[in-house]
């Protein structure tokens, strides 16, 4: 085989859907919250040789030889995400948060005991203990939630549950909780109650980087992340522990739960952590906050309602069922229109999860492109053309064009062949 041909030469299909990819998130408005897009440096490292290099262990303790080179990249990985976020430990081989999440799990617990989450339906994540996935399988899962008149996390019920069940962890962190995150007052909750506390910052790591949400790091005993959403990075997940748990996590993460490292992916995270620690990058941060508030605002203003009532951070939940829409409908509806969104639950759901009554709307992506406060409001005038409009078609093909213009002005990669694979 020649190693040298290109991929559209090897194989045109998967070449071909790439192209459409591409084509896709150039010519739409990317809102899901957990979705960004990574810059060509990040991009150039994922898609280099050091995909092709075994490491298992970690730098300088590895069980294959060859390693001298990606040792580099993963050290200067562990040392930018601990200068990062300030902390003591960084494990950064996490295939992805979920994997991290279990690898702190299995460090601290055993199979049946009693982990303090908060629930799916209230903004939390499947491995917070929904019962489908593998930690609500293996542990005593006891769900805490949000206040049915503030629709934000009752703290008060939280250290109530935490005194009666006395669980070994605590978990804080959410998919779709559009508000602060007191970690200090998690932090006393579970001292007082004998708990470890671990928070999964997966959504909000970006604005703890720039400063721009309280860190968990003085408070929590474990911290997992995504390292893309709004850190911007590749596809992955990192583990940081307080210094006394590090060689246990470590040794969780390999050989507990995982082989080899994925040391292309963790040279990308290396990039990442760089990237976020330039000036620029809190500028970013606050661009993304700015956006969110506008466009809540906005969506408001035109009659919908906000999750309790708007957001301190990157993503917001709109409530389209209060207009007899279910966030299945008008997620199919606004992709018509070249607005990408996803369905979600809102606090104390009536529709089942796949129809859901909820749309969650983030704003990384768009502004990583370069979208400020005014195209955020053409946007949420857009959607709410679209759903005041949710059974004619014609509005959601008069918008789509008006998408394209826009996304046209603010180009994803200045050119096509930064990817790459394009011909």
């Amino acid at each position: 085989m020649n190693h040298s041909l290109p991929l559209h030469e090897v194989d045109p299909e998967i070449a071909r859907a790439i192209d459409l990819e591409v084509d896709r998130q150039a010519r739409t408005l990317e809102l899901i919250a957990s979705e960004n897009f990574v810059s060509e440096a990040v991009l150039e490292a994922l898609g280099s040789v050091m995909t092709n290099k075994y490491a298992e262990g970690l730098p300088g303790n590895r069980y294959y030889g060859g390693c001298e080179y990606v040792d580099v990249a993963e050290n200067l990985a562990i040392e930018r995400a601990k200068k990062l976020f300030g902390a003591e430990h960084a494990n950064v081989q996490a295939h992805s948060g979920s994997q991290a999440n279990q690898a702190v799990y299995m460090t601290v617990l055993k199979p049946g005991d009693t982990l303090l989450g908060m629930s799916l339906a209230h903004g939390g994540h499947l491995t917070h203990g929904h019962p489908l996935n593998f930690s609500g399988k293996m542990y005593k899962i006891v769900s805490y939630g949000v206040r049915r008149d503030t629709e934000t996390i009752d703290y008060d019920e939280l250290e109530r549950l935490a005194q009666e069940h006395k669980p070994r962890l605590i978990v804080a962190g959410a998919s779709a909780y559009p508000r602060v995150l007191d970690f200090e007052r998690l932090g006393a909750i579970s001292r007082r109650s004998g708990a470890l506390l671990m928070v999964d910052m997966a959504h909000i790591a970006g604005l703890i980087a720039a400063g721009l949400h309280p860190s968990p790091f003085p408070h929590a005993d474990f911290v997992t992340t995504t390292t893309h959403k709004t850190l911007r990075g590749p596809r992955g997940g990192a583990v940081f522990s307080k210094a006394q748990y590090a060689k246990d996590l470590d040794k969780i993460v390999f050989p507990g739960i995982q082989g080899g490292p994925l040391m292309h992916v963790i040279a990308a995270k290396a990039v990442c952590f760089q990237e976020a620690l330039q000036p620029a990058f809190r500028e970013y941060q606050q661009q993304i906050v700015a956006n969110a508030r506008t466009m809540a605002a906005a969506l408001a203003n035109k009659g919908f309602r906000i999750v309790s009532g708007g957001t301190d951070t990157h993503l917001m939940l709109v409530d389209v069922f209060s207009k007899k829409i279910t966030g299945k409908q008008a997620e199919k509806a606004l992709g018509n229109a070249g607005i990408t969104v996803n369905k979600n639950a809102i606090p104390f759901d009536t529709n089942p999860p796949a129809q859901a009554s909820g749309i969650r709307i983030g704003t990384p992506a768009v502004t990583t492109r370069g979208l400020k406060e005014p195209q955020m409001e053409v946007i949420a005038d857009w959607i709410s053309e679209v759903l005041h409009h949710i059974e004619d078609e014609s509005v959601q093909q008069r918008i789509r064009p008006q998408v394209e213009a826009l996304t046209g002005k603010f180009p994803l990669y200045e050119a096509r062949r930064a990817l790459g694979t394009f011909h």
